[in-house]
């Protein structure tokens, strides 16, 4: 009883957004944030903190960027206000069709993509000499679209604006679309499972398996979920190339039970990795020097 209320009360929050939803929802996002800043070094801490005494340079009062937490959901918040930063839209994303061969440089005009966002966000937070308040713009973006780009129809879908156009029932919950389910729903179950809480301070060995690899390495991982696991599973169908999917589905509770590992292991990696991009950019030295160049 008390899971049913759990669902039915996550499916009212969801359908209360608008359909096209943002790359994972706002508690995601803040949670890989949170495992990020669990797994840096003081140094690195200290370095942040300097960079958000500069938060009102931004001129986004609307939108707090007051820790490394809420730099994880602001360019999903400034993004509201479309006269200024609609320009950004495309950053979130950069989708490969799941039938096709995976292209880490198609669908990036201009560099108007996720890979080519983190990377540029990436080497302007390692130029010091750059003003503060640009190098927390880049610090909030890069943790931002490093997560964005684990979720894997972010990476990966099949002529249907990563899943939105799919409308999908999760369990006894009707009507949300599939994208949505994967960045809220599910994305929420599966931090909330476990033995063990996905905030925390990892092991070496942890931080080894669940780190490394490029922009380019993480969108392929997520357009490799979509296509072997998130549209099969969804439209019960295994040769999804080879056959008209429908505009309606559903998820039943073995799919999400499915479902569950494989999301809560994105966040757990996108966590990792923001960690990873935080110390690199920081890090004195050559690796900073190269960033540079």
């Amino acid at each position: 009883m008390h899971r049913v209320f759990a669902v039915l009360c996550a499916a009212i929050i969801a359908m209360a957004l608008p359909s096209v939803a943002n790359a994972w929802g706002f508690y995601a996002h803040e949670k890989t944030a949170q495992i990020a800043d669990a797994n840096i070094s003081p140094q690195s801490r200290a370095k942040i903190a300097q960079l958000l005494r500069s938060e009102e340079l931004l001129g986004t009062p609307e939108c707090s960027l007051s820790s490394l937490k809420s730099a994880s959901v602001w360019p999903d918040c400034v993004r509201r206000t479309r006269w200024r930063w609609a320009y950004t839209a495309a950053w979130h994303y950069r989708t490969t069709p799941i039938c096709e061969a995976y292209n880490p440089r198609a669908n990036c005009s201009g560099g108007n993509c996720v890979t080519a966002q983190i990377e540029r966000s990436h080497r302007i937070l390692a130029d010091e000499s750059l003003p503060d308040h640009i190098r927390l713009e880049a610090l909030a973006f890069m943790v931002h679209f490093a997560g964005d780009i684990h979720m894997p129809l972010h990476s990966g879908d099949k002529d249907d604006r990563g899943g939105n156009d799919r409308e999908t029932d999760y369990g006894i919950v009707p009507s949300l679309n599939l994208h949505w389910i994967w960045d809220g729903p599910l994305a929420e179950r599966a931090i909330t499972s476990g033995a063990r809480p996905v905030v925390r301070s990892y092991s070496e060995s942890e931080r080894s398996e669940l780190g490394g690899g490029s922009p380019a390495d993480w969108g392929r991982e997520s357009w490799r979920i979509a296509r072997d696991f998130v549209y099969p599973t969804a439209f019960d169908h295994q040769d999804v190339c080879g056959t008209e999917l429908p505009n309606k589905t559903a998820l039943s509770q073995e799919d999400i039970v499915a479902g569950v590992p494989i999301a809560r292991r994105r966040v757990q990696q996108s966590g990792i990795r923001i960690a990873e991009l935080i110390e690199s950019a920081f890090a004195p030295g050559p690796l900073k020097q190269e960033d540079r160049r």
